[in-house]
């Protein structure tokens, strides 16, 4: 039986801590699986989910508190500075980005940017009409394929966090949809601090597992490029029919 719960990468359990450590080369998988992502366009934006095209196109979305650095993961995991929009003032982007992953005359997946939550200054009818809209976003979509929650690793889970999850838990129980954990700005932790992230945000996700659930947790930092290639390559294996690599 495959357990409930894995992580795909863990932070290493001796030698630097993670804001001295150097990034290992990629294999030829992790590679292929960044190249794939280097390609990622713009397609279009909506701030209402009847907006968004109707399809069955594979959709990988994006999704964390304001300043969680969500634009920052995808810029750096696909190579790009500036596909994903950071707004100046935390909290203001309030539509849904699609991104086209693949050859322009055979998409094969998108990622979806949803906006941030948990903003302070956001006026409270803002909030309530964008958690409706991710509400069903996560709830409803067809096309949702993989959820990556990207979450300030100094903070952990914050309770925004884990009501985010109760919506898309069914989905993910059954195994629709996948969750993949990204515990940001690991390079501002020391090795036992990132250590103790990484064990607490995987004892909450495990409340999660099912026989049929895929849940991974991992430390990632935009800055210093730790767990961008694990994560390109978990992402690539989401999308069915990936292409195999020859080693």
């Amino acid at each position: 039986m495959t357990p409930p719960f894995r992580a795909p990468a863990t932070a290493p359990a001796s030698g630097p801590s993670p804001r001295q450590s150097k990034v290992a080369t990629p294999g030829p998988e992790a590679r292929a699986a960044l190249a794939w992502l280097h390609g990622a366009r713009f397609l279009t934006t909506a701030s209402r989910l009847d907006q968004l095209p109707v399809s069955e196109l594979p959709e990988i979305a994006f999704v964390g508190r304001s300043n969680a650095g969500k634009s920052s993961a995808i810029n750096r995991l696909t190579q790009q500075k500036r596909l994903a929009f950071a707004s100046r003032t935390p909290g203001r982007t309030q539509h849904i980005n699609l991104f086209d992953l693949g050859p322009r005359d055979a998409v094969e997946a998108r990622l979806a940017d949803l906006p941030g939550y948990g903003y302070a200054a956001v006026e409270r009818a803002a909030k309530l009409r964008w958690q409706e809209v991710m509400a069903q976003y996560l709830e409803l979509r067809r096309a949702l394929h993989g959820v990556v929650l990207l979450a300030d690793a100094r903070l952990g889970l914050t309770d925004l966090d884990q009501r985010l999850l109760a919506l898309v838990a069914p989905r993910v129980a059954n195994g629709e949809v996948r969750l993949l954990v990204l515990l940001t700005k690991v390079d501002k932790l020391n090795r036992s601090e990132a250590q103790k992230a990484l064990r607490e945000a995987g004892d909450a996700l495990a409340a999660l597992g099912t026989e049929s659930a895929d849940i991974g947790v991992t430390t990632f930092s935009a800055l210093s490029g730790q767990g961008v290639p694990d994560v390109a390559e978990a992402l690539r294996s989401w999308v069915p029919a990936a292409p195999a690599v020859d080693p």
